[in-house]
């Protein structure tokens, strides 16, 4: 039997507008706001704009890129930015004193589209709806999750409730190659007494979350022509003992794994997603640039993980003739994601979990992601216990067949609306 829902709950439930949710949905996925880009910022423009017309006070501003480059917390970057901006609205009682008691959480940028061809009609930004479910960049990874944050929001104004203390939307950039406009949102005081981030989830509560850090090697090698390549030394050849030292590492660091994970057995991967050698077809490559990423385990200090990676490079390097004396050169550019959690007995993780037997009517279940989020920034950097839940299988994410069921969008949109109304103290 369902747990009863207040009158204040549901008159949210009833406000909730499920065609211009999914209206608006598609409309995001139509805007092509890879990180960095241009239409990252004009969705960021929209939202405020949607926000203020629902007369919630909101906060655009512009982020400060050197300042906050040069902060010791800086998570860093990878795509190239000439802008940024952070958009955050509150409702309900507030003040230095007040914190909104829950703030639902989203980001705007999506990664880049890969090849076309592997996309339905060559177009990533169709937004279609085909067999119930929305398709195209983003609309899982994580416009989905944006819009029923703005849906809940847009609930909350047209109910007509009164909060008992204030509630707030956060719309962030830079989420996918570091966590920048989370991090700019809490160094600008943005803090709430809990967070939801409604990146997918599959059905679960995710209260704990893998790290992920990109890191650069580069393999020398020896030019020469082709026709004479035993001259030279292959780039390439010499990084072959190298990736297969990484398959060994990261064999190593998932022998281990956090009940949390489940039936997962590779929460920690080490993925190489972008090679670069040579410069000339019947050319011996002289370098080899590889950059990938680094899986950080749970409560795994960044620098401990760094030198797990140096340290396996080390050892192939000194057991390999050619590297020993030209050894790899490892850095750490890019996004750097520490791990993060809440603790499972937090109240927040309760009122999540009431709230989805009270609207879906089941019991859910506890999980951990094994990649990295903002999560750990509002947790660390701003001391806000936050976990995920969100619409949408994270599988779909960042492929050429990205997508999300509607229903399932609803469901836990209705969600999200009760869990605001009760921790927010919603009165008629």
């Amino acid at each position: 039997m369902r747990p009863l829902l207040s009158t204040a709950e549901t008159r949210v439930l009833q406000a909730i507008d499920d065609e211009m949710l999914v209206s608006q949905l598609v409309e995001l996925v139509r805007v092509p706001s890879v990180t960095g880009t241009d239409a990252e910022s004009e969705l960021q423009h929209w939202h405020a704009t949607q926000l203020g017309r629902l007369g919630y006070d909101v906060d655009l501003w512009p982020l400060d890129l050197d300042q906050l480059a040069a902060d010791p917390g800086f998570p860093g970057t990878e795509a190239p930015r000439t802008e940024g901006y952070g958009v955050v609205a509150t409702t309900g009682p507030s003040g230095p004193d007040a914190p909104p008691a829950l703030v639902l959480q989203g980001h705007v940028d999506v990664v880049p589209t890969g090849d076309l061809d592997r996309w339905e009609d060559r177009d990533p930004w169709s937004g279609t709806i085909r067999a119930g479910r929305v398709h195209g960049r983003g609309a899982c990874d994580m416009k989905a999750g944006v819009a029923a944050n703005l849906a809940v929001a847009r609930a909350i104004s047209t109910s007509g409730v009164r909060l008992e203390r204030a509630f707030g939307v956060h719309v962030v950039v830079g989420e996918e190659d570091g966590g920048l406009g989370a991090f700019a949102t809490v160094r600008r005081g943005h803090v709430a007494d809990a967070a939801v981030i409604t990146e997918p989830t599959s059905g679960r509560v995710v209260v704990a979350n893998a790290g992920a850090l990109t890191f650069a090697l580069r393999v020398p090698g020896r030019a020469a022509h082709g026709s004479t390549r035993r001259e030279g030394r292959s780039a390439f050849e010499a990084f072959l003992p190298v990736h297969a030292a990484l398959g060994e590492l990261e064999r190593e660091r998932n022998i281990d794994v956090d009940p949390l994970y489940g039936d997962l057995t590779l929460p920690y991967p080490i993925s190489v997603g972008i090679v670069r050698a040579g410069d000339w077809a019947s050319s011996v490559p002289d370098l080899l640039v590889a950059e990938g990423r680094l899986g950080v385990r749970l409560g795994e200090p960044v620098e401990q993980a760094r030198a797990a990676l140096v340290h396996a490079v080390a050892e192939v390097c000194a057991r390999d003739p050619w590297l020993r004396d030209h050894p790899v050169d490892v850095s750490w550019p890019g996004g750097q994601f520490a791990s993060g959690r809440i603790d499972p007995g937090h109240p927040l993780v309760a009122d999540v979990t009431g709230a989805v037997a009270a609207v879906e009517g089941r019991a859910v279940s506890l999980g951990a992601a094994p990649y990295g989020s903002d999560l750990r920034l509002y947790a660390d950097e701003g001391g806000v216990p936050t976990l995920h839940y969100g619409p949408g299988d994270v599988r779909f994410a960042h492929a050429p067949r990205e997508q999300v069921d509607i229903e399932e969008l609803l469901r836990v949109t209705r969600s999200l609306a009760v869990l605001v109304a009760r921790r927010c103290g919603a009165r008629v």
